[in-house]
């Protein structure tokens, strides 16, 4: 149940600081890096315990590439959402104290939700393709056991990188999670458009794992004949060496 808890609260806390610099900033750059840095000191509090996915489409990743186990995966996406959406009531709750309003709670959107216009379809686009560089690059690093003392900082920094580009044209979700917290608060357009923040995430989740998985083949071959070539080796006997009396 720990890691189940520390998902939740990790989610709250990428919904809360990531979002809640959104609304109050509105700058491209200082909303990036909120959502990047919130990864990073998450993964670095809670990875030890729940891995920190904070996400239900890196758990959906993991669980295809049999790095979770089904129950777990259940566990940790209803606590995600749960996460979110403390994460969005909390923020509702400090924006109604000042006079910045609730119409925006960070939520992500196309049409005129979009700063660009952005269609349905392209907003689906944008985020399989997001999600898929996201996922694909925590596959890279977390399968390398070399890169684990820095696993976090660089997924903090990628998903602050795929932010960048992604804002002003979805608000970025590349998060179910992240996505149905606010919306589910706001209500309204944001709630009817949410569904793209679901599917387009997951879809790139799936596509990603599927790649890194064929891509990879050869890797894990290899590292599986080492492994068995390592246990194939007989073992050397040390014979002790035997004590000269002196004379």
């Amino acid at each position: 149940m720990k890691k189940y808890f520390l998902e939740c609260i990790g989610t709250m806390v990428l919904v809360l600081f990531g979002c809640g610099t959104a609304v109050i900033t509105g700058d491209i750059v200082a909303t990036s890096l909120a959502f990047g840095l919130a990864i990073v000191a998450m993964a670095y509090a809670i990875g030890p315990v729940s891995g920190c996915h904070v996400n239900p489409a890196v758990s959906l990743s993991m669980l295809i590439t049999g790095k979770l186990s089904t129950k777990d995966f259940v566990g940790y996406v209803i606590s995600q959402i749960i996460g979110g959406i403390i994460g969005a009531v909390i923020l509702c709750a400090v924006l109604k104290t000042s006079n910045l309003g609730i119409a925006n709670l960070g939520t992500n959107g196309f049409g005129v939700n979009s700063a660009v216009g952005l269609t349905w379809f392209g907003a689906i686009l944008v985020e399989t393709i997001l999600t898929f560089v996201f996922i694909y690059t925590i596959l890279g690093v977390t399968n390398d056991e070399s890169k684990g003392s820095v696993a976090g900082l660089v997924i903090g920094l990628t998903l602050a990188f795929v932010h960048l580009i992604g804002i002003k044209l979805t608000g970025t979700s590349v998060n179910p999670a992240r996505s149905l917290g606010p919306a589910l608060i706001a209500g309204g357009e944001a709630l009817s458009q949410v569904w793209v923040f679901v599917v387009a995430p997951l879809l790139g989740s799936v596509l990603a794992s599927v790649t890194y998985q064929f891509l990879n083949t050869h890797r894990r071959t290899v590292r599986r004949k080492e492994n068995l070539n390592a246990e194939d080796e007989p073992k050397k006997m040390v014979t002790p060496k035997k004590k000269t009396k002196k004379t």
